[in-house]
């Protein structure tokens, strides 16, 4: 390259930008001139390589013997050697070469780009100027110079074009590569595999099971063992190879990853063991008969490998099955009754089978000897999505001797491979029955003393003998003190594990009955009903017993009403219990009906699912108590204020409901491009609110009596006008739901962030709404009414947190509750005047019952089979039978 006082010579001392152009396509013309020099003697080079790859790809280094392969190695490396000897030879091109090049390929005459760096033979002031001249004209024919691309002339190295030997032998080669028998780069550097003959009379018929768990199917391998990707399989399927034909056994080996080999042992199978039995009389045949009959082997398929018989090969790859994951979803609570409430989440690759909570006290003593084993807890999992499922399960454990003491809980998943999960530890204190009667709690004081540690025994006699002191004071009905004697003479006498189980059972009955009378009994009757049927469902059992016990189930929950009916008979109904705060006989009674519906119809999971519901439902019953004066004064404002925000939701619902009929509507006529249908249309009247103020739902009323729709003969641009006739109502709705969150403040209560993004997303629809768009409209109202629910829920929760909870009585032997949670006593959401807020915790149906839901589906098919002319009906039909 030049240097700077160089390239300033001439017109580049006075063009500077023409200097850098000029140093730019001298650089550029070096560089091709040196790929020129470099591409003929790369020839060679890419040959030897070639030839290589398609020798290595046509599996010539597996099919010669190895002196053969190293020696046809050391050639190869040898020719690469003699190949690069060329390279010797290259340099660095000239400047003065690059100028040469580049004035010969762009054709120009008296060297433009050289005469810049010469000088005038005599320098006189005229010869000066006159030269300077002639460099400023060539200087203006260098700006359009190109280099070009390098010209290596290859054909004049090879005139008889050699060089696409090479290249077809490669592409070739390459293609026979992804066969069968194609070889790999890798073939020269190693040992050349075993060669296998194969034996064509031999027919192998080869598949993989994998568990029934996995609810895949099996998979057929290929009779030449084509597959050219591993088999990806789950863990501990079956392979079952079958071996037909040929002369002698044929011998099936499993190869590891790690290259060790394993025998697949053959399976006994009826054919030989019949020949063998028919041919005794000829001994000397047996083995010959033995080889020709089919074999079967078979084993587990646990790590990766491959499977060779026979000469051919199949390739495995274990999918591992990951170990259950199980947590809580919340923190364990008490429920009503004392019953331990546990929602918890599960999930695993192929479901899980059972779960359980794993019980321990977190205070042990290692010499005591408990009267009973640790509590038994199995989660209720649902059975249809146990692969990612979330569940609660309710069980009542306060008559375990552990109720009342600190325990750390954690949660075991067991999936069908054996494989169990574990969530982290949790402690609380187990929940325990609350005893009002001091002397039953006593009772049941004595009863854990003794049953927590047997060796404790003098002390709960010592307990018992302090509370018959002075029995006239302390116990003023013969018969407890009576049942507190016979306890002592049992507690005495008790000698091994069944007595002293007895004494604790006679102990807790007696606790029970002084507290509630015969209400416990009837209430440890259906606890288990409950269980009875739950056990009878998981194990599928005849419709005869379910039918049995789901009678058995129907008298215990009767006997159970009418003893907590008589027991409240004397708590007055408080003035702000409704119907609504009413439970009633016919509801549990639907239920059973329900749950014995769906048990005889074979939807067992569905059944049990809902006897869960019951019982947790059941645990969480609460009895009439009275209320406070002022919260029936709260109750009434909280009740406005829900019903306002029902109103709000239901306008919200219908508003998006009829943007987008006007939206399809006007899509509809776009589409179709019909001419205008007429100027006067009766729909803009009723969209506008009229000056009397009506409301727009009397106004749909009236419509919906018409029975048909005005805006079916409107035109594009009257739908268009009547969609941005929204925008008032949206807005509306917006202001209303502002004026229910100051309606909340002035209640003490904070609303929730759901409120604050459903108005949001009311201005944004409202905007879309003034410009005609109705698609974006009628998403930005459907993210408002999700908010809304939100909201809804968020204002509910502070509602419940805010109250106490209220118990009363009802007449007829109803049994009220009055807490206003929105949940019956049973802990349902109770049907209201206000709006439904989206919980569906409790899926129990109402109206609609399973055939009804039937008759609907089968009319919807039906509809959907006719083939309706319009697009949007199929596509809404499709929609309604998720098969789109």
């Amino acid at each position: 390259m030049t240097s700077p006082s160089r390239q300033k010579k001439g017109a580049f001392a006075f063009r500077p930008s023409l200097a850098r152009l000029v140093t730019t396509k001298r650089l550029l013309a070096r560089i091709v001139l040196f790929f020129e020099q470099l591409l003929p003697p790369l020839m060679p080079v890419l040959s030897v390589i070639a030839f290589y790859l398609s020798a290595s790809w046509f599996g010539l280094f597996r099919s010669v013997p190895d002196w053969l392969r190293i020696l046809l190695l050391i050639a190869f490396a040898g020719a690469f050697l003699v190949s690069l000897l060329p390279f010797r030879t290259l340099r660095w091109p000239r400047i003065a070469e690059a100028d040469r090049m580049l004035e010969e390929r762009n054709g120009l005459p008296h060297q433009p780009v050289t005469v810049q760096e010469d000088e005038p033979a005599f320098d006189t002031p005229f010869g000066r100027a006159l030269w300077r001249e002639h460099q400023t004209r060539m200087a203006e024919k260098i700006a359009a110079l190109d280099a070009g691309l390098p010209r290596p002339d290859i054909a004049a190295h090879d005139r008889f074009a050699l060089r696409a030997v090479p290249a077809l032998l490669l592409v070739t080669a390459f293609g026979y590569s992804l066969s069968i028998n194609g070889g790999s780069i890798r073939d020269a550097l190693q040992a050349a595999p075993e060669q296998v003959v194969s034996d064509p009379a031999v027919r192998i018929d080869a598949w993989v099971t994998p568990p029934s768990y996995t609810g895949r199917a099996p998979i057929y391998l290929t009779a030449d063992g084509s597959e050219q990707a591993p088999i990806g399989i789950p863990q501990f399927s079956g392979l079952t190879v079958r071996v037909s034909g040929g002369k002698t056994a044929e011998k099936v080996v499993f190869r590891k990853a790690n290259g060790e080999a394993q025998d697949i042992s053959v399976q006994p199978d009826t054919k030989p063991q019949q020949t063998a039995a028919s041919g005794s009389e000829q001994p000397t045949a047996a083995p010959a008969s033995q080889a020709l009959v089919a074999q079967t082997h078979m084993m587990k398929l646990q790590e990766n490998g491959a499977l060779e018989v026979n000469g051919r090969r199949w390739s495995f790859e274990v999918l591992p099955d990951k170990a259950p994951e199980i947590a809580f979803d919340g923190l364990p609570k008490r429920s009503v009754n004392g019953a331990l409430e546990i929602a918890f989440t599960v999930k695993d690759d192929y479901g899980v089978q059972e779960a359980h909570a794993e019980i321990v006290p977190v205070e042990t003593d290692p010499t005591a000897t408990p009267l009973y084993p640790l509590p038994e807890y199995r989660l209720d999992i649902p059975r249809r999505n146990a692969r990612d499922a979330k569940g609660v399960t309710s069980r009542n454990l306060t008559e375990h001797p552990l109720a009342g003491k600190r325990v750390r809980i954690t949660l075991v998943a067991k999936d069908a491979a054996g494989q169990t999960g574990r969530s982290p530890p949790y402690e609380m204190a187990l929940p325990s029955r609350p005893f009002n009667e001091p002397l039953a709690a006593a009772v049941a004081e004595e009863r854990q003393v003794f049953a927590l540690d047997t060796r404790k025994m003098p002390q709960a006699i010592a307990l018992n003998e302090a509370l018959t002191i002075r029995p006239e004071e302390t116990i003023p009905k013969l018969t407890n003190y009576l049942l507190l004697e016979s306890a002592l003479a049992r507690m005495k006498l008790a000698r091994g594990e069944d007595a002293l189980k007895d004494t604790a059972q006679y102990l807790w009955e007696i606790a029970l009955g002084m507290e509630d009378g015969d209400l416990s009994l009837a209430e440890r009757k259906l606890r288990e009903a409950q269980q009875n049927l739950a056990d009878a469902l998981d194990r599928n059992a005849p419709d005869a017993e379910i039918k049995k016990l789901m009678d058995e189930l129907r008298k215990a929950m009767q006997d159970y009403m009418t003893e907590l009916a008589q027991r409240m008979q004397n708590a007055p109904m408080q003035p702000n219990q409704n119907a609504q705060n009413i439970l009633r006989q016919q509801d549990l009674e639907r239920m059973m009906d329900q749950i014995e519906n769906l048990a005889r119809s074979g939807n067992r999971d569905a059944a049990q699912q809902m006897l869960s519901e019951l019982q947790r439902m059941m645990n969480n019953l609460q009895a009439g108590r009275p209320q406070r004066g002022q919260q029936s004064q709260e109750n009434s404002e909280a009740r406005k204020q829900i019903d306002k925000l029902g109103e709000i939701l239901r306008d919200q619902q219908k508003l998006m409901e009829q943007t987008f009929r006007l939206d399809q509507q006007l899509r509809d006529r776009m589409q179709r491009g019909e001419p205008d249908m007429g100027e006067n249309d009766p729909l803009l009247d009723e969209m506008n609110p009229g000056e009397k103020g009506e409301p727009q739902d009397q106004q749909q009323g009236q419509q919906g009596k018409e029975g048909q729709q005005p805006s079916d003969q409107m035109t594009a641009e009257q739908l268009r006008e009547a969609l941005k006739q929204l925008r008032a109502q949206q807005d509306a709705l917006g202001k209303q739901l502002g004026e229910l969150q100051k309606g909340l403040g002035e209640m003490g209560m904070k609303p929730g962030p759901g409120f604050g993004q459903a108005q949001r997303e009311m201005e944004g629809a409202g905007r879309e709404l003034g410009q005609g768009r109705g698609q974006p409209a009628v998403e930005g109202q459907g993210r408002a009414l999700e908010a809304l629910r939100q909201g809804a829920r968020d204002m509910m929760n502070q509602m419940m947190q805010a109250q106490q909870g209220q118990q009363g009585q009802g007449p007829n032997g109803q049994v009220g509750q009055g807490d206003q949670n929105g949940r019956d006593p049973l802990g349902r959401p109770r049907r209201t005047q206000g709006p439904d807020f989206g919980d569906n915790s409790v899926k129990v149906p109402d109206e609609i019952d399973v055939q009804r839901a039937r008759e609907i589906l089968d009319a919807i098919r039906e509809k959907l089979g006719n083939n309706p002319p319009q697009e949007m009906e199929r596509r809404y039909l499709e929609r309604l039978l998720d098969i789109q």
